[in-house]
């Protein structure tokens, strides 16, 4: 039996506690106050704006409970607001607000530095390499999590993610 540190399970979530924590540095050295989920969040309501919590969840591949916290705090901080659907009075449609826009474009040399740091020791073609292998395992594998990937079908980005429609 392979020894636990070979383990493909346990390699992927110490990665996982590596790049959040390597998020965590570099957000906090550009002075901002932000997660992982929360900035793929705000720039999945950038690209898609006016969609449902249960839509936003589905893009990000989180589970409904913890996003709905997760939009909680982000409408506190003003950085997303929910109106009632004009087709369903009893829906919510997500919007990010301008001061959300500010925080992602903010947010973006965090992010960049972050790949840097994670993928440090790799050279392109390695980088490459992993990636695709990584895209492969998630595809592959989605419908084994308890909150799967959802694109939208049909439904570009928003041309303009920076502008309100």
């Amino acid at each position: 039996m392979a020894h636990v540190y070979d383990l493909p399970g346990h390699l992927i979530r110490r990665l996982h506690q590596i790049s959040v924590s390597a998020f965590a540095s570099e957000a906090a050295a550009e002075g901002i106050e932000l997660t992982p989920v929360q900035f793929a969040a705000l720039s999945m309501l950038a690209e898609y704006p006016d969609i449902d919590q249960a839509t936003l969840a589905g893009l990000v591949a989180y589970d409904r409970v913890t996003l709905g916290g997760v939009v909680n705090r982000l409408e506190a901080r003003g950085l997303l607001e929910r109106k009632v659907s004009a087709t369903d009075r009893r829906a919510r449609r997500l919007r990010v607000t301008e001061a959300g826009r500010k925080l992602v474009r903010d947010a973006l040399p965090a992010i960049e530095r972050t790949q840097e740091v994670i993928l440090k020791d790799l050279n392109a073609e390695e980088r490459e390499t992993l990636l695709g292998l990584l895209r492969k395992m998630a595809d592959a594998n989605n419908g084994l999590s308890r909150a799967p990937l959802r694109l939208l079908t049909g439904k570009p980005p928003c041309d303009e993610p920076d502008e309100a429609p």
